[in-house]
């Protein structure tokens, strides 16, 4: 028989190996642990900093882009550069504020004929939206934002109690918000080619689905992202992964065959495009994407008539075939606001608004009602 004393020893001596076992998978444990924990600290590190936009290089800031044209200071200190048209403002009959569209600026004005503006006695002040061109960005930028810094513009300049205002795609948007916070100051309203967002209240959820997936796969994700992870926008449009904004990198696939005809007319005219994103993309195009394609405070399509006894008129001007804005969703706003004047224009895109005499016949109908 073994002894008792040897089976103690031999009971001791596994007790002592299996605990110092157990000690050691613990320390190798522990240290897996650490080190998946500093390499996700890694991760979550690299990846703020991936999702953060570099500041943008503000106009007249020792490292951005110098001041060459006239600006307004706002009440919150930001500036917001113009470019004033036509007639002088002293002698004109009609004031009108210009907004323009995505990835443009303050030089791509209405291009009324000389006829035109000295005939009705036309005045017209484009200005770079926050952002863009040599208007400060706007870091709190909103929907609402948009419409006060147009009022403030036209406060600034004398324009009076009310002026006109147009706005093209994306800046048709912000006539949207004009007609929301400031109808007590506008004599008259235009939005061609208007951006629609598809998450505003109002639409049948299948017509707005299904103009959704009109759009090309890659930019439904930028939509989605700017409205649901607005924090993701920049990174998205930024890595190389997959594909990212068409319109931002300029592709033709988003263009009906009209618009691709005159893209060579704006292209043989247009020498300011470097001047659009020289403060940075972040916040002019970007921030775009978020205000206008994010939560908004209202619907247009709960919009009251700013006109009830017709001293003024709100006009839509749309493409049936705009690629880019789907004219399904124009239709229904223009059937639920019977107040708006819509004017379809049958094979045209989302560029119709440069052809030859178009705008003089946008803006005549806008003030004297004339096509």
């Amino acid at each position: 028989m073994v002894s008792s004393c040897f089976i103690d020893y031999v009971l001791s001596f596994a007790i002592y190996f299996t605990w110092i076992c157990l000690n050691y998978t613990q320390n190798i444990a522990g240290i897996f642990t650490k080190t998946l924990l500093v390499l996700f600290v890694g991760a979550l590190a690299w990846a703020y900093q991936a999702i953060q936009p570099p500041p943008p290089k503000t106009c007249g800031s020792p490292d951005g882009p110098p001041i060459t044209v006239s600006r307004i200071k706002l009440r919150d200190g930001r500036h917001l550069a113009y470019k004033e048209h036509g007639v002088p403002l002293e002698a004109a009959k009609y004031k009108i504020v210009e907004v323009h569209g995505f990835d443009s600026c303050r030089l791509d004005a209405v291009p009324l004929s000389p006829e035109l503006v000295e005939r009705l006695g036309i005045y017209v002040v484009s200005f770079d939206r926050p952002g863009y061109g040599e208007s400060d960005p706007n870091p709190k930028r909103t929907v609402k934002s948009m419409a006060l810094d147009i009022e403030e513009l036209a406060d600034q300049l004398r324009l009076g109690s009310k002026f006109y205002v147009i706005g093209i795609s994306m800046g048709g948007q912000v006539i949207w918000s004009c007609l929301k916070y400031i109808p007590h100051r506008l004599a008259g309203a235009t939005l061609v080619a208007p951006a629609v967002n598809y998450w505003w209240s109002g639409f049948p959820t299948n017509l707005s689905n299904q103009a959704y997936q009109q759009m090309l796969p890659q930019d439904q994700w930028v939509l989605r992202v700017s409205h649901y992870a607005p924090w993701l926008t920049f990174w998205w449009n930024t890595q190389k992964w997959f594909p990212s904004s068409s319109v931002i990198a300029h592709s033709i696939d988003i263009f009906s065959s009209e618009d691709r005809k005159l893209l060579m007319k704006i292209s043989s005219t247009r020498n300011h495009a470097a001047q659009v994103r020289q403060q940075g993309e972040y916040e002019s195009l970007h921030r775009d994407l978020i205000v206008g394609f994010g939560a908004w405070e209202f619907s247009p399509l709960e919009l009251d008539n700013p006109f009830p006894n017709y001293e003024g008129s709100v006009h839509v001007w749309h493409g049936d075939e705009d690629r880019l804005v789907p004219v399904t969703l124009q239709r229904y706003i223009a059937e639920q606001l019977p107040w708006i004047r819509y004017h379809e224009l049958p094979g045209a895109g989302h560029l119709f608004m440069v052809a030859d005499g178009m705008w003089d016949n946008i803006v005549k109908t806008l003030l004297v009602g004339e096509k």
